[in-house]
């Protein structure tokens, strides 16, 4: 497919906003999928930023950077199943929380994905990265590890690794898998290939001196894993799928979920002391140097005019300290060791927006989103149109003129192709936000309801609770974020009917889908 949308535009002789057809073209696809990774921490969001980031900088100056992007959750596992689905993580039986190391799979057999989808419409798929999204292991006795219930991270000493996985990428639309089953904060430590473990766990990861809040539990590791150095890895990895795929007479699509910057902050070596962030800062770095590095494989093998490349975060930052506690609480919340590394750097990962990652404030929710295709659409553009991580599915189905509607998969997704071609300024009207408690959230327009007090998440205080002699606190919060982009001012006992409103609004969606009440 080289150079095909470049011969048509010369040959046509006209711009790509004005002649290009969405289901005449199919271009290459990558998805790069950051970790905590938070608004403020690209400088192209926030000139402040303490972190260089000139790969992203200059992704953004050849697509459209979005400013009110906005993942389906506050948590990663949820986000990953919608992004791949189109479809609402809280619909499946992950209604909070997410999986660990051994979590059974999220996705089912008869659920189409991105990758299902564009294996159907010719394309060559592969994933390389963490996967978080579960996966069928079973134990030395043979029988399949189901959830884990309310215990913390498993270590995985139980786990038959001779045996193939099930359920993971490889059955769900990928022709090719190389990385880790989960966070690098629980185990296993180790690299997956396709379905095999790439070497036999036969030690045991502790915690390592050093290393930033680094909370893993001990588990089971392969000799020679470092996690220092599996972010270099996932870069060799994507660099050869673009190698090997660009050979090929067809399409490619290629989806990479990093490990970074979540925890463990694990910077390498070479990264150490690039940015005035601390560790933090240096592992953000090195994110952008693999983002980099894809993009250089792209243009040294031909692709990068034809391919369509999507670069985002599954959630807010962590690395952010918001200096007061909900408006009605009074006083401030202590400040935590998160909270002083950031005062020690004057670093904010998430900007001026309140809360972090696991909340409902938009800390939680709201992050950088760049969508760059030189041969497809214009670049240099900033835009303000509302838009899901979720709008991912049905977007790339009109690309590529696929079934956007096939069972449940896409009934949540709403396509903001019209945006990026430059044909409108807006997309969805309306988004849902949940956070790591289950808590919901609507976005309607310029306002958020949120079905609760407190954060819902991270972020004190999590969850208010009446306390006998007390007076009674409103039973959620509403912010008019036109005028109170920080969320200070709750509205709740004042709007009475916009409230009802925005309630019954959100029941339909859990009802039915995100795309009914939205009239597609």
């Amino acid at each position: 497919m080289k150079n095909l949308i470049a011969s048509l535009l010369v040959v046509g002789g006209c711009s790509a906003s004005l002649c290009f057809s969405a289901s005449a073209d199919t271009p290459n696809i990558v998805i790069i999928l950051a970790d905590d990774m938070g608004w403020g921490d690209p400088q192209c969001y926030q000139p402040d930023s303490k972190i260089p980031t000139p790969n992203l900088d200059a992704l953004a100056a050849s697509g459209v950077r979005f400013t009110d992007a906005h993942t389906p959750s506050s948590v990663c596992t949820p986000t990953r199943y919608t992004l791949l689905t189109g479809r609402y993580c809280w619909r499946t039986w992950l209604e909070k929380g997410v999986l660990d190391g051994f979590g059974p799979p999220l996705i089912g057999a008869d659920e189409s994905t991105l990758a299902t989808m564009l294996q159907d419409a010719g394309y060559s798929t592969a994933c390389v990265g963490k996967w978080h999204l579960g996966m069928q292991w079973h134990d030395k006795e043979g029988n399949p590890i189901g959830e884990r219930g309310p215990q913390r991270f498993r270590p995985g000493d139980d786990v038959d690794y001779e045996r193939d996985i099930t359920g993971g990428p490889n059955d769900v639309g990928f022709d090719r898998y190389f990385g880790i089953s989960a966070s690098l904060d629980m185990a296993p430590y180790l690299y997956l290939r396709d379905r095999r473990a790439e070497t036999l766990p036969t030690e045991r990861h502790e915690e390592i001196q050093g290393t930033l809040f680094l909370n893993g539990v001990s588990g089971v590791k392969s000799p020679g894993f470092d996690i220092h150095e599996v972010l270099g890895r996932f870069g060799d990895e994507a660099v050869d799928v673009v190698e090997t795929f660009s050979k090929a007479d067809k399409p490619f699509f290629l989806y990479m979920p990093l490990n970074s910057p979540h925890l463990p902050v694990s910077p390498a070596s070479e990264a150490k002391g690039k940015s005035e962030a601390g560790d933090y800062g240096d592992f953000t770095w090195e994110t952008d140097q693999v983002v980099g590095r894809v993009m250089d494989s792209l243009r040294e093998n031909g692709e990068w005019e034809d391919t369509l490349i999507l670069f985002t975060s599954d959630n807010g930052g962590l690395w952010h300290w918001w200096d007061f506690r909900a408006d009605d609480d009074g006083g401030k919340a202590p400040i935590t060791p998160r909270g002083q590394y950031v005062k020690d750097f004057g670093h904010q990962s998430n900007a001026d927006w309140r809360g972090t990652k696991a909340d409902a404030y938009e800390g939680g929710h709201r992050v950088p989103f760049i969508v760059s295709w030189p041969g497809g659409i214009e670049g240099g553009r900033v835009s303000d149109a509302l838009v899901e991580l979720t709008d991912m599915y049905a977007t790339i189905a009109e690309i590529v003129g696929a079934d956007q509607t096939k069972g449940t998969s896409g009934m949540d997704s709403l396509s903001f192709w019209n945006v990026l071609e430059g044909k409108s300024e807006k997309a969805r009207s309306f988004s849902v936000h949940h956070a790591l408690s289950g808590m919901f959230a609507l976005r309607d327009g310029e306002w958020k309801l949120i079905e609760g007090r407190g954060s819902g998440g991270f972020t004190r205080p999590r969850r208010y609770q009446e306390l006998p002699g007390k007076p009674k606190t409103p039973e959620g919060q509403l912010y008019h974020l036109a005028e109170d982009l920080q969320e200070k001012k709750s509205l709740w006992e004042s709007e009475p009917e916009r409230i009802e409103k925005m309630k019954k609004k959100l029941d339909k969606i859990r009802a039915t889908s995100g795309r009914d009440v939205a009239g597609h």
